[in-house]
């Protein structure tokens, strides 16, 4: 059931934040000019496996203006001391084996984009490689889940690697109570069809920095899904290059916010080859006293990148006073010679006129904001390829629903619902 009707469309505007630059104050004068030159491309943004490319952040840097960065020192600081409990579920033919940070790097894995990512490349003790053989069609999905085992910080490096024409589903499942920072890498062999999906139901204190990246072969096609249902701090960072043309890339999301959580999705689809197609859709909810969402969304055509067919789109739904989404968009286009790109982000609040109109039918008020809001999440939910899956998220959904009033049994009529408008 649509609300797109009813949601505010916002020209979201980005200010770009000076680097964190310290210098001795003799030379501070000379430096100033060069230490404050705000960032013109997001192609200028560091990108390594150096941990000291990227010092420790403050909450002025771009990329992490809008997190709770003082909450997260743990986890940005070197050294960790906590383990993870892993579980995995392997259809035949795929192996998993551990390998040296020099081995993932030496696959093509994409270059850490923040400190928590190139801390959890170099600190991690090695990675864990998943291998999807060349032309393999798996019918069951490869199946990863990481139980947090307390509060030590923890840092783990995930790299899949899938062959030519393979085709798979990859479900990473987090669960538990931890301190994680997380790098899950995907090289995607030509004309392969890959699907990873994160799950994210961690317990309400758990904190976790996460980069996800993916190398698309040529003509292949790659989905990465992000369910975030959990956790006091979750950012999970998404993005996208090409390593030939006319690979497809797609980018899904769906996040739920209770009061005190902070749930951050960036995304960067990097269109660096010729005739290569994008699309991002992300939805996200948001209930209670200081629940907080932020979307962040990158998109660079770059001049070689002839042909670009690419869409993003950003959608928020604020069910009660209180709630903030933030929801930034950004296309930045260095070539005119493509197919189409555009992109779109909308927040606002419950729309009591379809509530009107489905009570209005006999269907009591708690089941028909239910309604609503599951109807809001349906085009992305579907998307997801297992039919248990989709059928636990949707669960889960109903879940973080009835820990609030929100949908609970009420007397009033629609009309005297009020909420505020982000």
């Amino acid at each position: 059931m649509p609300v797109a009707d009813t949601l505010v469309d916002t020209d979201a505007s980005v200010t770009d934040a000076s680097p964190t630059t310290h210098v001795d104050p003799q030379t501070a004068a000379a430096a100033s000019a060069a230490g404050f030159v705000p960032q013109q491309s997001r192609a200028e943004r560091a990108a390594s496996f150096d941990v000291a490319a990227f010092p420790l952040p403050s909450g002025r840097e771009e990329e992490w203006r809008f997190t709770p960065v003082k909450k997260l020192a743990a986890l940005l600081a070197e050294g960790a001391t906590g383990h993870l409990d892993w579980t995995t579920s392997l259809p035949e033919g795929v192996t998993t084996s551990t390998i040296s940070a020099a081995e993932a790097q030496g696959l093509g894995i994409l270059p850490p984009q923040d400190r928590a990512a190139v801390l959890a490349a170099a600190s991690a003790d090695g990675a864990v490689l998943v291998d999807v053989p060349a032309e393999a069609e798996l019918t069951e999905p490869v199946r990863i889940r990481l139980d947090g085992a307390g509060a030590d910080p923890v840092h783990a490096h995930v790299v899949v690697r899938a062959g030519r024409f393979a085709k798979a589903v990859v479900v990473v499942e987090h669960a538990g109570s931890a301190r994680v920072s997380e790098l899950l890498s995907v090289v995607t062999g030509d004309g392969s069809d890959i699907t990873v999906v994160s799950v994210q139901r961690w317990s309400d204190d758990t904190l976790h920095l996460a980069q996800h990246d993916a190398l698309v072969g040529r003509d292949a096609r790659f989905t990465h899904v992000s369910v975030t249902l959990g956790g006091a701090v979750v950012r999970v960072n998404a993005n996208v290059r090409y390593a030939g043309p006319g690979a497809d890339a797609t980018l899904l999301g769906v996040y739920f916010a209770d009061a005190g959580q902070h749930l951050e999705h960036r995304s960067f689809v990097d269109h660096n080859a010729p005739h290569c197609k994008s699309r991002v859709t992300y939805k996200g909810a948001l209930q209670g006293e200081t629940a907080r969402t932020v979307w962040v969304g990158d998109v660079l055509i770059r001049a070689e990148a002839e042909g670009t067919d690419t869409y993003e789109l950003n959608r928020n739904l604020v069910l009660t006073d209180g709630a903030r989404a933030d929801s930034v968009p950004n296309l930045e286009i260095e070539t005119g010679e493509i197919e189409g790109a555009g992109h779109a982000s909308a927040t606002g609040r419950f729309d009591d006129l379809q509530l009107f109109y489905l009570q209005a039918r006999g269907i009591p008020e708690d089941e028909a904001k239910r309604l609503v809001v599951r109807g809001f999440f349906v085009d992305v939910i579907r998307e997801i390829p297992l039919a248990d899956l989709r059928d636990e998220i949707t669960a889960a959904i109903e879940e973080e629903l009835a820990t609030t009033d929100y949908a609970a049994p009420t007397q009033q009529t629609p009309s005297q619902h009020a909420s505020k408008e982000n």
